[in-house]
């Protein structure tokens, strides 16, 4: 008796100390940078302008959905290749709605806990780009 006591009591402490998009979603997306042509080189700006992540499509990166306590992350991607007109796309962070899941699961701890950790938002998982030929 005393151990499903205590078990029910874990329980429920883990629930309230946890949020609920950060049990659901996640702080951290694989998203794939694809493109036509293929064989384009990419480069990922973060909002500070610092290059995270570069390399020639179809390929695969981590990025992180959050920026800071209840900050989005913001992505520049910038794709260029010979013959080809270079080109410019976004990837923002939009919220995730497991985070308002709080309000019934995770109490006001899991309010603070997701923006803390980035999980209150999320990312597309896909970022596509056609070039323009040059004229």
């Amino acid at each position: 008796m005393l151990d499903k006591i205590i078990v029910t009591l874990s329980l429920v402490t883990l629930l309230f100390l946890t949020g609920c998009a950060s049990i659901v979603s996640k702080s951290e997306y694989p998203v794939t940078v694809s493109s036509k042509p293929s064989e384009v080189m990419f480069r990922i700006l973060d909002s500070e302008g610092q290059i995270i992540a570069s390399g020639k499509t179809p390929a695969v990166v981590n990025l992180k959905s959050g920026n800071g306590f209840f900050i989005s992350a913001k992505y520049v991607v910038k794709f260029e290749k010979e013959g080809y007109q270079p080109a410019v796309t976004n990837v923002n962070g939009k919220i995730d709605g497991w985070y308002f899941g709080n309000l019934i699961f995770g109490g006001p701890i899991g309010l603070l806990i997701d923006p803390a950790t980035g999980a209150m938002w999320k990312i597309d998982k896909n970022v596509y780009v056609e070039l323009l030929p040059n004229e």
